[in-house]
């Protein structure tokens, strides 16, 4: 749920881009393409104490098909609601008297209200479970059978439902742009997106956020790239393949980003636009002033007069003054897990034709959570193929069926009124640190334990040439140092903050509120970072353990 956040975030991604993106999906592919295994095989090709990479790389993938799918079960759930007329997000419901609205939603506004009220009625505190609400399962449970009818066929099946959902979303955002950039206020949020925010260089979350996004949408130590390369045929160009894909991923990203930060400009002018003008006609009733003596261009000017002229009137009246920014309905135009569902909810619903841009949207949505899955599963699925004890027992269609339904009966986790607070929990540590972890032992293992020299070799034996300096030093050596550095923020920037926390809903408030984790969640979050992290070293220590015995039974023997 990463995505770009303005004109400093820009400069981090493009440097991770060079420096992580582009060598690391060249090696994973090569690694793939040389070894014809899954991510297991592969690493414990190249040596046998490197198992647990494998290992830990389809324990991450578990982890994120368990709770990535319920994206897709809220993009189903707003889908089906985009055919409502009014949308049911529009405006707020009356209360039970039919005598207003309900006041959770007057304290907020009718898009966030229908997100974390009538999509996720969600619990005030991550203590508060509460039960499962049976329409978010069944969304969920629609959109692991719409997987699994994906990858039934195995990779014939998927390569084909992947040129869909990779091609229709960007039809649909062309769609976006054309109507995007025609929207008033539009130019706010490219120029918010394109300056540069210096200070967030200094920020060790940019970079780490950064290096999330290139992981996550180039699928970096996942083993899905491992796992689809080991089909590929061995003369394939694979550095060509990891410079056009890198390429354009980031020019889709960046693409994307200009059409929602067109619509967030849109979203944030309105909301700006529409506080002025509150302020302006409360100031108007209050004082009695003629119609037209206040815009929003003296405003600043009439309050400072109001304000020295009738001082106790200004005084009793300025607690239902709004201070209005524009800068600010920007900055909070990108924060959140509800992120693309609030605020494109919200810009949708001013929109002409609401429905029509509802449908394409929450479709296109589901279309690229439908592909990032595809991926995840097969980074699970290959190496439990490709094992003798599993693959040859089981046909695919069973394995498939059982890993579709064991992430299904798991994720009905997130699909309690707290589930929301999990699924936090879940994108922001199952995989962040045990995705640094493991790139940073793939490029060790590659260059210091199978041998830069070696690799050159089998690259030029796959695609008739050797890679160029730049592969090599970005291996061997910018790689893994931007890591290990990234480590060193994130555990800096862990030891400052002290206790961690999450953001939840007060109902009263109409707001987020911060809280501390309680006891078990933080042990939850210490599980999901070791369960993956922890299988590099014991696969290490394991692997040594056999050989020992079995050099002992040897010399025994002998």
């Amino acid at each position: 749920m990463n995505s770009l956040t303005g004109g400093g975030f820009l400069i981090p991604y493009l440097i991770m881009l060079i420096a992580e993106g582009m060598p690391l999906l060249y090696l994973e592919l090569a690694v793939g393409q040389r070894m014809r295994q899954g991510s297991i095989g592969a690493w414990k090709m190249i040596s046998p104490y490197l198992c647990g990479v494998g290992v830990a790389s389809v324990v991450v993938s578990f982890f994120l098909s368990m709770y990535y799918n319920v994206i897709n079960a809220w993009a189903f759930w707003y889908l089906f609601h985009s055919f409502q007329d009014p949308l049911p997000w529009a405006t707020c419901p009356l209360n039970s008297n039919r005598t207003g609205y309900e006041e959770e939603c007057e304290r907020t506004s009718s898009t966030q209200y229908f997100w974390y009220r009538q999509t996720l009625n969600i619990s005030p505190s991550l203590e508060a479970s509460g039960s499962v609400q049976w329409e978010q399962a069944l969304c969920l449970t629609l959109a692991w059978l719409v997987v699994y009818l994906c990858i039934l066929r195995g990779t014939a099946s998927t390569g084909k439902v992947v040129y869909v959902t990779a091609s229709l979303p960007y039809c649909v955002l062309i769609i976006y742009l054309i109507r995007g950039l025609t929207l008033h206020g539009a130019v706010n949020g490219l120029f918010y997106m394109f300056t540069p925010k210096l200070e967030q260089l200094l920020n060790p979350k940019a970079w780490i956020s950064a290096a999330t996004q290139i992981f996550f949408s180039l699928g970096l130590g996942f083993g899905s790239l491992i796992a689809f390369a080991s089909y590929n045929e061995p003369s394939n160009n694979c550095e060509r393949h990891a410079i056009i894909v890198s390429l354009i991923n980031s020019t889709t990203s960046i693409f994307a980003s200009i059409v929602t930060f067109s619509i967030y400009g849109f979203k944030a002018t309105f909301n700006y636009e529409s506080c002025i003008n509150k302020v302006i006609l409360l100031l108007l009733n209050a004082f009695d002033l003629e119609e037209g003596s206040l815009t929003a261009d003296n405003l600043s000017e009439k309050k400072d007069y109001l304000m020295a002229t009738y001082p106790q009137e200004y005084a009793q009246l300025a607690p239902q003054i709004k201070n209005c920014s524009l800068e600010a309905e920007l900055d909070t135009a990108v924060q959140g897990t509800g992120l693309a569902f609030i605020v494109y909810s919200e810009a949708i619903k001013n929109m002409e034709v609401p429905q029509l841009y509802s449908v394409l949207y929450f479709f296109m949505l589901l279309m690229l959570g439908i592909g990032s899955m595809l991926g995840n599963t097969a980074a699970i699925l290959t190496p439990l193929t490709d094992s003798r004890a599993i693959g040859a027992r089981f046909p695919k269609e069973v394995i498939s069926g059982v890993v579709c339904f064991i992430n299904c009966v798991i994720g009905l986790i997130f699909t309690m009124e707290a589930g929301n607070y999990w699924f936090d929990i879940f994108n922001d540590y199952a995989a962040t640190l045990s995705l640094l972890l493991i790139v940073l032992v793939e490029t060790i293992a590659v260059c210091y334990i199978y041998g830069i020299r070696r690799f050159e070799k089998d690259l030029y034996t796959m695609i008739g040439r050797k890679p160029n300096w730049y592969w090599k030093i970005m291996w061997a050596f910018v790689s893994p140092l931007l890591i290990i550095s990234l480590f060193i923020f994130y555990l800096t920037d862990y030891i400052l903050t002290g206790t961690l926390q999450y953001q939840a809903w007060d109902a009263t408030q109409g707001q987020l509120v911060t809280k501390d984790y309680p006891g078990y969640a933080l042990a939850v979050i210490g599980l999901l970072v070791a369960a993956s992290t922890m299988c590099i070293p014991l696969g290490a220590l394991m692997t040594f353990i056999r050989k020992r015995l079995k050099r002992e039974r040897v010399s025994t023997v002998a």
